[in-house]
């Protein structure tokens, strides 16, 4: 079987193949060695978010937050306990709006917390606003069609 997956690896931002089937055994960057599936929220800038959303197997969930937004903070937890329950099946990541302007412009995000799926390098659901565990998974399976 040739079935091929790609996924970028959280620590080095090397591009990874490997056969699909691999994904659930959490392998290993080729690279740098580290686990590509950390079952937390990964933190990137602007140009790690472009290359993560191009380049991965899995579908990618953003969360575009600023550390001065209160209801951002408040759900920082449930976002990381989505991230530990979704992996290795969705990637998640973290972008600081207020460090990465860029990638906030870029996507068009106007309100925070934002959360952005994409799917095949293209965005599947927007939805700003924080939401209860159950909400996010709902609303994340809903839009993967799961």
């Amino acid at each position: 079987m040739t079935d091929k997956i790609r996924l970028v690896c959280p620590d080095c931002e090397t591009i990874n193949q490997f056969q699909a089937a691999r994904l659930a055994e959490n392998p290993a960057c080729a690279k740098c060695k580290q686990r590509l599936m950390q079952a937390r929220p990964v933190a990137v800038s602007d140009s790690g978010l472009a290359r993560h959303i191009g380049n991965s197997g899995v579908p990618v969930l953003v969360d575009f937050w600023a550390p001065w937004c209160g209801p951002c903070i408040s759900f920082a937890p449930t976002y990381a306990e989505f991230a530990q329950r979704a992996e290795p099946h969705i990637r998640c990541l973290k972008v600081d709006t207020e460090a990465q302007q860029a990638a906030g412009a870029r996507y068009g995000i106007r309100s925070i917390p934002t959360l952005m799926l994409f799917k095949d390098g293209k965005e599947v659901a927007r939805m700003s606003g924080a939401l209860p565990l159950p909400q996010l998974q709902q609303w994340v399976a809903q839009h993967l069609g799961a």
